[in-house]
């Protein structure tokens, strides 16, 4: 498994991994995969943190951090990690996340944060957010809004994190 930035030439590839993963996930809304292509548009992309795991030339999963603000200070948004299905639960999720991390740390990026699951994204460090003093824009379980610190040298932060306006949350 090769681990890259995403290219122009996967984009319709990087569609389909993320309408298939999103199918069959617990929880989902069904527009992850405009989402997507929405953010890829506006001004919280950053290239370098889109990411495609790909398989013999065959792209198989794909992660996006996007640029999100708690107060004066500029986070990370994870969303979405998408895994075709039948390549799940052999850690190439983890592993895309891990490389963003290491990349998002050598751009200067101090935390990351997550919606998602309470059982997979604690096991690569996620934590409650409000631990790391990042609160949610709405109501939510405070297990599944999720922070990791990238940088422990980081400054700390404080305050209910703003999204970029593509996920539509006011």
């Amino acid at each position: 498994m090769n681990i890259r930035k995403e290219k122009p030439k996967d984009y319709k590839a990087i569609y389909a991994v993320v309408r298939d993963a999103f199918d069959s996930a617990e929880h989902a809304d069904g527009n992850e995969q405009d989402l997507v292509n929405a953010l890829r548009k506006g001004t919280a992309y950053i290239p370098e943190l889109s990411l495609v795991a790909e398989e013999n030339e065959k792209v198989i999963g794909h992660i996006m951090f996007t640029k999100a603000r708690v107060g004066e200070n500029v986070v990370l948004a994870l969303a979405p990690l998408s895994v075709l299905p039948e390549y799940q639960r052999k850690g190439i999720g983890t592993a895309l996340i891990k490389e963003g991390h290491r990349i998002a740390q050598g751009l200067g990026y101090g935390y990351s944060v997550v919606l998602g699951s309470e059982k997979y994204y604690p096991r690569v460090g996620y934590v409650p957010a409000d631990i790391l003093g990042i609160l949610p824009p709405f109501e939510v379980s405070r297990v599944n809004f999720m922070a990791y610190k990238i940088d422990e040298n980081f400054r700390e932060v404080n305050g209910v994190i703003e999204y970029a306006k593509e996920f539509g949350i006011e």
